[in-house]
């Protein structure tokens, strides 16, 4: 038995929000509900239950099972007390990500293959210990990737030196191998030798150093969660007001999937379209933040902490850090503008950079669909697509659903007497009435952008209250419609999607990804029940990305880029919730030309 996943069943949202009210400060009795004795105070906690996602080796089953940890049996083992099993189900016709212990026993199984041994000596390489076998998910392509085996087709590196722990091993791929791994059996069930590729020369620019992911908050009272799928969750956001107290803004925010599309037809690059978070999980993945490289300033480090797939506990140490970040000026008039600080946006960025995934050349050859960058060595063009899920609660009290979602349009007036100057243009509204209505796409031509508007609440000026979703640059997939990944990844045609919350929809590609043959399964299905959301529980999935065409200067590791979204408060406040932050209590000042500067504000980033 592997035990792939182990999370917290979370409780009901309004069971969350009744619990925030009470014990989150300010005290806000106004938002529990009332008998004639007064507000109900919450008394018994939510029983506390886990979900467990369990593979099965001998029956190749994949398993979900329901634990009661709060249930107390007079059995122990080991001076534990055991929960109680409330239910269990084998889910038929699925496979379950990947186990990284499974990974180092393919590498070992595969070089203990003797054809491949063959090989490796034909293309000069004695010695295994150099090789790399690197294990990926197969995918789904025809009905040879059926989820009735647990198949990996594993790429082939090839480093220079054993003893050099920071050698770049990927800027050697060794070409023309095909692998098909049974990892329920851990056998090799295919080889083939399909052509000889020299080995690139050693490059000495290889060396590399690693890299990040963070997201962005301010001035907000928020819990901080995490899971070996998503990584880092963010739980019940909301903004102290002044006297209006606490306001809710967002129940649950999280990145849910991540899909790099590969565009090199050729084997075996055109298989590469990993599911990052469905396939292995990005939680899982996440490592240990370092002061003055990874986070700067005065910082509160996280450990994470979950289940490995023996059912042990494993822990990143310092995995999240909560810090504080100059973003310099927060406003000041002469210069008319707002920086991102205590003026209630909420900013989530993605930083990317690593190690390119290569390909090896033929003496004089080249790629059309990639970029030569070393003798020898081309990286194929890519995409990256990152899926946020926003459980919205804007301005909502326990147990309401009353937000909607309306789309903004720049139109330009058309010549004639109410535009005789020919300079007019106006924001056009139009509320988004159902899940398919939704399914709406980026237009940087009319600055298009969304907002999610509470129903009942007004500021005022007699403006429903609001938040709202401003796209950073962006892309869709470049693949034709009948690209076979796109039958795993429908969620990826359309860069905003809005559902009504279900607690069962959680991840736009389904629950097992991983050599799914269901084609459109999760958000693309679920939308087309095209329920109502004209006043609503509403879930925001944006799915954002970027175009990577190699460049030499993306050797031997990649510099930072940087894509994401914001979040910020439409008509939410009564005018600039900044107004009444305070000045630097700092002394320094820096004098240019006689006038001072102080440095303003800091802002607080969490950063997995």
């Amino acid at each position: 038995m592997r035990f792939i996943e182990v999370v917290l069943v979370e409780p009901d949202k309004h069971v969350v929000a009744l619990a925030d009210a009470y014990f989150f400060p300010p005290f806000q009795p106004s938002l529990l509900p009332r008998t004639k004795g007064g507000p109900v105070i919450p008394s018994k906690l939510p029983p506390r239950k886990a979900r467990l996602v369990v593979y099965n080796k001998r029956s190749n089953e994949t398993s979900i099972w329901i634990v009661e940890l709060s249930e107390v049996h007079a059995a122990t083992r080991g001076g534990h007390h055991r929960g109680k099993v409330i239910s269990s189900k084998v889910v038929s016709n699925v496979q379950p990500p990947m186990d990284a212990m499974k990974y180092a026993e393919c590498e070992a199984v595969v070089k203990g293959f003797p054809p491949f041994r063959e090989a490796m000596k034909k293309r000069g390489i004695e010695d295994l210990d150099l090789v790399m076998v690197d294990p990926w998910c197969a995918g789904y392509h025809t009905n040879a990737d059926a989820p009735s085996r647990r198949l990996a087709k594993p790429l082939i590196f090839c480093r220079t030196e054993s003893d050099c722990p920071m050698e770049n091993g990927y800027a050697r791929p060794v070409e023309g191998i095909h692998v098909l791994v049974d990892m329920q059996n851990m056998v090799v069930i295919e080889f083939e030798d399909r052509k000889l590729v020299p080995l690139p020369p050693a490059d000495p620019l290889r060396n590399y150093t690693a890299g990040e992911t963070r997201g962005g908050v301010d001035r907000w009272n928020f819990r901080i969660g995490f899971t070996p799928r998503e990584g880092l969750v963010i739980y019940s956001v909301a903004y102290i007001d002044g006297s209006c107290g606490r306001r809710p803004v967002a129940h649950r925010l999280s990145f849910v999937e991540m899909v790099v599309p590969y565009g090199d037809p050729n084997d075996p690059h055109y298989r590469k379209n990993t599911f990052d978070a469905g396939e292995d999980g990005l939680g899982k993945n996440a490592h240990s933040l370092k002061k003055g490289c990874d986070c700067l300033g005065y910082i509160k480090y996280f450990d994470a902490h979950f289940t490995n797939f023996t059912g042990g506990v494993e822990t990143i140490e310092n995995c999240v850090c909560l810090h504080e970040e100059d973003h310099g000026i927060l406003w000041k008039h002469q210069d008319w503008r707002t920086g991102l600080a205590e003026d209630g946006k909420i900013e989530a960025e993605v930083k990317l950079t690593g190690i390119l995934s290569l390909g090896a050349l033929q003496p004089g050859e080249t790629r059309k669909y990639g970029t030569t960058i070393a003798p020898g060595l081309y990286a194929p063009v890519h995409q990256h697509f990152f899926v946020a899920r926003m459980d919205m609660a804007v301005d909502c009290k326990p147990g309401e659903a009353f937000n909607q979602v309306v789309e903004v349009n720049l139109k330009v007036e058309e010549p004639g007497k109410n535009n005789v100057h020919n300079n007019a243009f106006y924001a056009e509204e139009e509320l988004l009435r159902s899940e398919l209505q939704a399914m709406r796409d980026c237009n940087p031509l009319t600055a298009r952008h969304w907002i999610v508007r509470n129903t009942r609440n007004v500021n005022r000026t007699g403006q429903l209250t609001g938040f709202k979703l401003v796209p950073g640059s962006n892309c869709l997939p470049l693949a034709g419609s009948e690209a076979k990944f796109l039958r795993r990844a429908a969620f990826l045609k359309h860069n905003l999607w809005v559902t009504p919350y279900a607690h069962d929809e959680m991840y736009p590609g389904g629950e097992f990804p991983n050599q799914n043959p269901r084609v459109g399964e999760g958000l693309a299905t679920w939308v087309k029940q095209n329920r109502s959301l004209e006043e609503a529980d509403v879930v925001l999935w944006y799915v954002f990305g970027v175009i990577h065409i190699p460049r030499l200067e993306d050797w031997p590791v990649m510099p930072v880029d940087r894509i994401g979204f914001m979040l910020m408060p439409h008509g939410f406040f009564n005018c600039s919730p900044a107004v009444d932050v305070p000045p630097s209590t700092t002394d320094l000042e820096v004098k240019d030309n006689d006038i001072a500067t102080k440095p303003i504000q800091n802002v607080i980033i969490a950063k997995l």
